[in-house]
């Protein structure tokens, strides 16, 4: 792969990690992590209280892009018209027009998700995997590039339907963003004083180029050390004593799909261990379940997946990763 490819990808990430932070203050890691997500052509799960940022985030990255972007509310009584859209009828052409639903654009926030029934949340299945809706028997392609940023609130679970493990696993990556510090907090009250950055964002790349940056990512080089790592971790997840389902398949290519993403951004034309090991988390959580007496005695996946990274063997450091 040669190095200006790489350079150019690492730019792309710096143009639109740079842009998104005027908004989104210190949390760098975060923004990160959605780009990788993006070049990946995957989707975002967000597991956080309210008011961390959530929607701005989407909305940010969405600016930033020159993409259009839409807001989907779960509630129980959602439907999944309301999602895909549905057909009209139009009294001066006699005729049946599809009107579309929110799910057509190119960046989509679905909020809470978890508070939509699963009938609805098996339509939004088909948008994520199979980049389409069906609508009376007719299929609609989405626009591209296309991701979906879902949202969910861990601390309300009253009333709520949570996600199957097919629906979860369509998802690339599991994010939280978590409080600002003190220090972040001054400069959000400073930045946010008078007006709101959000409204002044502009595009800094077109998404033309975040599909080609998309397809040379698939290029970055990963050595025969290195796959046998991440195949290393992912059968760990299947023989450890407190996980009762392991990793999939997909598992194990989103881990390294999005390895390589990292490389890139890094500046790299080959992917390192330390990329494996900082993606496992995001890419693994939760795609795993551990056993109901381990999540007892208060064990979650994201401590199982440390002890695995702990314990699986490292490639050695003298080793020719670009091979």
């Amino acid at each position: 792969m040669e190095q200006v490819i790489v350079s150019n990808i690492r730019s792309f990430g710096s143009k639109v990690k740079e842009n998104v932070e005027k908004v989104i203050v210190g949390k760098g890691d975060v923004v990160e992590l959605v780009i990788v997500a993006l070049l990946c052509e995957g989707h975002v799960l967000i597991e956080d209280i309210p008011g961390v940022g959530k929607t701005v985030l989407a909305k940010s990255i969405a600016r930033s892009l020159g993409c259009t972007f839409h807001r989907i509310q779960c509630t129980p009584d959602l439907l999944p018209s309301d999602i895909t859209g549905t057909y009209i009828f139009n009294q001066k052409t006699a005729d049946f027009e599809f009107r579309p639903g929110p799910i057509m654009a190119q960046i989509v926030l679905t909020d809470e998700i978890n508070r939509t029934t699963p009938r609805t949340q098996s339509a939004l299945l088909e948008a994520m995997q199979e980049r389409q809706v069906t609508a009376e028997g007719e299929t609609k392609l989405l626009p591209r590039p296309f991701m979906v940023l879902a949202t969910q609130n861990p601390i309300e679970q009253e009333g709520t339907f949570p996600l199957p493990e097919a629906q979860l696993d369509r998802f690339l990556i599991k994010i939280k963003i978590g409080y600002p510090s003190k220090e972040d907090d001054k400069l959000i009250l400073s930045r946010f004083r008078r007006d709101d950055p959000l409204e002044e964002l502009k595009p800094v790349v077109a998404a033309a180029e975040l599909m080609r940056m998309q397809a040379a990512c698939r290029d970055v080089h990963v050595s025969a050390d290195v796959e046998e790592y991440i195949i290393r971790l992912v059968h760990a997840t299947r023989e450890h004593s407190s996980i009762q389902l392991g990793a999939s398949p997909r598992a194990m290519l989103a881990l390294y799909h999005t390895s390589q993403v990292m490389a890139a951004l890094r500046g790299r034309a080959y992917v390192i261990p330390d990329d494996v090991k900082y993606l496992t988390t995001v890419t693994l959580s939760h795609r795993i379940i551990p056993k109901a007496e381990s999540s007892l005695r208060g064990s979650s996946a994201e401590q199982a997946l440390q002890e695995i990274i702990d314990k699986v063997p490292v490639p050695v450091e003298n080793n020719d990763f670009t091979r």
